[in-house]
């Protein structure tokens, strides 16, 4: 029985439910009057019910899903900006215990080098990822009690947060690592982590069961309900994702929102972000082998479908996705995503890109600097960002300086200013000349004059003193 307020898994992502929505979706998704309805709601940037926002991922009027495009980046841009936050991965360990058909990180994959970070290459990869101009990172590890215990992650945060090498810091870690227990999760809180992401792979229950078939990630609920532990465990900012591709993609998106709406009704705040990861090669795994694949043009659909119904929350897409792909969905409501990336343990230290113990493929293989400056001449705002982490606005104070549309007085001159630092000490000469053009023209449109006024001398004092670190 469909009850958002559950704590159980199969009652707040209910296959009944799912299934009502997408036979609702197929039989409306010619329904001129109620898609314009339903457009006309999404208008007033409030969000919509996973219903409704299935009928407009099956709408097949080429017109009214030009208009769901174009909202699309107009809530973006209202609620988001122009910016558009960079971070890295960082993976520490590949030893895992699961068996998950989609990740060559599985238990019997016996010809991928397991290989695990000690602290003082934790600090090595760091350091690198600090010279390419990095501030914030998201932390990845297989599943292992034995080799990635909790006290392993903790230990690496703990180095991560203590390296300060040159003008570099990183400044906030968020965390990507199997679902855990509410003690866990407070640890991770006390360890001072930004954002804990944990993907659903799929919300089909049956399907996740068999993509699954060993290890402690074979448990559907304990994995589904990982999002409450967190939180009860002190985290407020928690970010969701599905693989696409694994299975039927309606199935994925009416699921996805509902577990927004079940945070959202029992915990008073939805998800940080959303991820919207797609199933790519790896060794060991041929996403051919899977039959659920989408088209680009599916997958720019399903971003935004998904910002249309979430306008508040922040979506991630990844150097999984070409540059072309990347291109489109900043525009459909895109606001974070990583650039230089290597999907590899140790990646970041070596010269050429290894692809032995790679996650997956990593289609975008530009440089950091290279993405940076991709984006300014795109006139999008590379922010490093981490202020609203670091004063305590997160969780529901975070939404509520979004909801409250604060964020060209707060992020937008944060980003300006982390910027400013990127280019002073880690940009390319022409990045730099770029960049120092769009900062002059951005800093105008800050309304606040008093903060106008703040941010301009704080981009002087980085540029001519050699200060860094400045935030409202």
């Amino acid at each position: 029985m469909y009850n958002p307020k559950s704590l159980k898994a199969d009652e707040f992502i209910d296959h009944a439910e799912i299934q009502e929505t997408l036979a609702y979706a197929d039989a409306h998704k010619n329904d001129r009057a109620l898609i314009e309805q339903i457009i006309a709601k999404a208008e007033e940037m409030k969000g919509l019910s996973h219903r409704e926002a299935s009928v407009l991922l099956a709408c097949e009027e080429e017109d009214l899903n030009e208009r769901v495009c174009q909202l699309a980046e107009r809530i973006k841009l209202e609620f988001y900006g122009n910016r558009i936050v960079m971070f890295a991965p960082l993976y520490l360990s590949n030893y895992c215990i699961n068996g998950c058909l989609y990740c060559p990180y599985h238990l019997k994959n016996k010809h991928i080098p397991r290989k695990k970070l000690t602290q003082d290459e934790v600090r090595d990869e760091v350091i690198a990822l600090q010279d390419m101009g990095h501030k914030r990172l998201a932390i990845e590890a297989g599943e292992d009690p034995v080799n990635n215990p909790i006290e392993y992650i903790l230990d690496c945060i703990k180095t991560i947060y203590s390296i300060h090498h040159k003008n570099g810091d990183i400044r906030r870690v968020n965390v990507n690592i199997a679902a855990t227990t509410v003690e866990n999760y407070r640890k991770l809180k006390e360890a001072g982590i930004g954002t804990y992401i944990l993907f659903q792979e799929t919300y089909h229950k049956e399907s996740y069961e068999h993509l699954h078939p060993t290890g402690p990630k074979h448990d559907y609920a304990y994995h589904t309900e990982a999002m409450d532990r967190a939180m009860d465990g002190g985290i407020d900012d928690v970010g969701l994702g599905v693989l696409f591709g694994l299975e039927l993609y309606r199935y994925e998106f009416a699921g996805l929102l509902m577990h927004a709406e079940h945070l959202e009704a029992v915990h008073g705040v939805g998800p940080h972000t959303i991820s919207v990861p797609r199933v790519k090669h790896a060794d060991d795994i041929d996403p051919g082998a899977f039959d659920n694949s989408i088209s680009d043009e599916i997958f720019t659909k399903i971003i935004a479908c998904i910002r249309v119904a979430v306008p508040y929350t922040g979506m991630i897409i990844s150097t999984r996705e070409s540059e072309a792909v990347r291109a489109k969905a900043l525009r459909l409501g895109i606001s974070q995503i990583s650039g230089g990336s290597r999907t590899s343990v140790g990646g970041y230290t070596e010269e050429e890109r290894p692809h032995d113990t790679e996650q997956f493929d990593v289609s975008d293989q530009r440089t950091l600097d290279e993405v940076v400056q991709w984006l300014m001449k795109d006139d999008f705002i590379p922010s490093f960002c981490t202020a609203c982490y670091r004063e305590g606005r997160t969780g529901d104070r975070f939404m509520a300086l979004c909801k409250n549309r604060q964020i060209l007085n707060c992020c937008h001159p944060n980003a300006l200013m982390t910027l400013q630092e990127y280019l002073e000490d880690y940009a390319s000469p022409e990045t730099k000349a770029v960049g120092e053009a769009l900062i002059a023209r951005e800093i105008e449109n800050v309304p606040n004059e008093k903060v106008r006024t703040i941010a301009k001398q704080n981009l002087n004092a980085i540029k001519n003193e050699g200060k860094r670190d400045f935030r409202f």
